[in-house]
């Protein structure tokens, strides 16, 4: 048994199966709002200090370790320092990306996703998108950001319609965030990334930890790991702005930091 509480009983059966079974464990994370605090241009962003020391300790321990994001594998590996952690898988574009042992691979660009981008300047011009809305490129997704307009939620809101129709012009899904809306290739979440990779890991016990409404696709899929019989922990990065997150898990921890320190713990705990 583990000094870890989550707050249900079966969040804490997945804690303990980590415990227990150090070797056939995954354990996951986001990185924007999870690993690194949220800030306002996400070229800026920066894992916490001590967040690519908790995953190396980890990293020596168990099993698998992995960071599931949404950004580009070069970006996560740039800003967070991972380069040297050990035995790190990082997925990105929710997946379509890999990056391990400094070698990347990537299945080829998503289908609409070219004529989204075409498309996408005009549309944020006539829907009259307010002053701060940023666009990032993330090569097989496209997300439109709010957080630098004077109000960024009523920015977002305004962007809504026009982005939903774009989308389903192009076959893509419009997916919600924090003060980000992001238009990609359906079938492609961080669910069925951690869901596939618990399979070619063949895991039998699984922890991830996000913080925004992307993540919760993850935290459906330890729902269905668990009831296949496979122990798991949905760990929330407390926020504000996604307080649904904290809603959807077994455990919650007080944002970047109180991540940083459950995976220290969690080293601690395997020994």
């Amino acid at each position: 048994m583990t000094s870890l509480r989550a707050g249900t009983a079966d969040g804490q059966a997945g804690l303990d199966a980590v415990v227990a079974d150090p070797a056939r464990a995954l354990i996951a994370s986001d990185f924007d709002g999870t690993l690194s605090p949220i800030v306002a241009d996400p070229a800026a962003a920066a894992a916490l200090p001590g967040a690519a020391a908790a995953l190396a300790g980890l990293g020596t321990r168990a099993g698998t370790v992995a960071i599931i994001t949404g950004r580009p594998v070069a970006e996560a590996v740039r800003l967070g320092g991972f380069d040297g952690v050990p035995g790190l898988i990082i997925l990105g574009h929710y997946g379509a990306e890999r990056w391990q042992s400094g070698t990347v691979t990537a299945a080829p660009p998503p289908a609409g996703v070219a004529a989204a981008r075409r498309a996408l300047p005009g549309v944020l011009a006539a829907a009259g998108a307010a002053d701060g809305t940023k666009l990032e490129d993330k090569g097989t997704a496209l997300a439109v950001h709010t957080r630098q307009a004077a109000d960024p939620a009523a920015a977002l809101a305004r962007l809504r319609e026009p982005l939903a129709t774009l989308a389903a012009a192009a076959g893509l899904t419009l997916e919600p965030g924090r003060f980000v809306l992001e238009l990609r290739p359906p079938g492609i979440d961080k669910g069925a990334a951690l869901r596939a990779l618990v399979s070619e890991r063949e895991a039998r016990a699984v922890v991830f930890c996000g913080d925004d409404l992307g993540d919760l696709a993850a935290f459906a899929a330890i729902r269905e790991l668990r009831a296949d019989g496979v122990p798991g922990c949905a760990v929330a990065s407390r926020s504000e702005e996604s307080p649904q997150v904290a809603a959807a898990a077994d455990l919650v921890v007080d944002g970047p930091a109180g991540v940083v320190r459950l995976l220290g713990e969690l080293a601690a705990a395997i020994g």
